[in-house]
């Protein structure tokens, strides 16, 4: 029980920070050696937006290894007044759309470089588990570090 319950609480611990900065993110990546991980979501309204963050980005196996290879953004797009964005972020996130999802895919996820390079995307769900999805990331990122 109490290897279940320590379970529980360090899964609960163990979430990634999701920046919502490219440049920010961009800079961190330059200075810690990482790749970016760009993800656009309708968090409120997108299903497998919704099941791509429960099913793979809070999943133990990409959390680990997200905190040591990748600096994660998040460009959401949500469409209920309660979780509605600031102006200055609806702005940044239509920015990066613009760059990166002029289809406007939903969900729909990058690897970059630490300069803005496109390395590998994803739309929708990924059809791998958790483990292959994670060893793309890992496969996609190598071949440029």
């Amino acid at each position: 029980m109490k290897a279940l319950f320590l379970s529980i609480v360090l899964v609960s611990f163990s979430h990634t920070q999701w920046l919502t900065n490219l440049a920010e993110a961009k800079k961190e990546a330059a200075k810690s050696h990482k790749s970016i991980l760009l993800n656009f979501s309708g968090s409120d309204w997108c299903i497998p937006c919704m099941k791509l963050k429960k099913q793979v980005f809070e999943d133990t196996a990409f959390v680990n290894y997200a905190d040591t290879a990748l600096v994660l953004v998040n460009a959401d797009f949500p469409r209920q007044q309660k979780h509605s964005l600031s102006k200055e972020q609806e702005k940044a996130n239509e920015k990066m759309a613009e760059q990166y999802n002029p289809n406007g895919y939903f969900p729909f996820t990058l690897l970059l470089d630490a300069n803005g390079k496109v390395l590998k995307t994803w739309e929708g769900l990924p059809k791998e588990n958790v483990a292959g999805f994670v060893q793309q990331i890992k496969n996609a990122g190598n071949a440029v570090h």
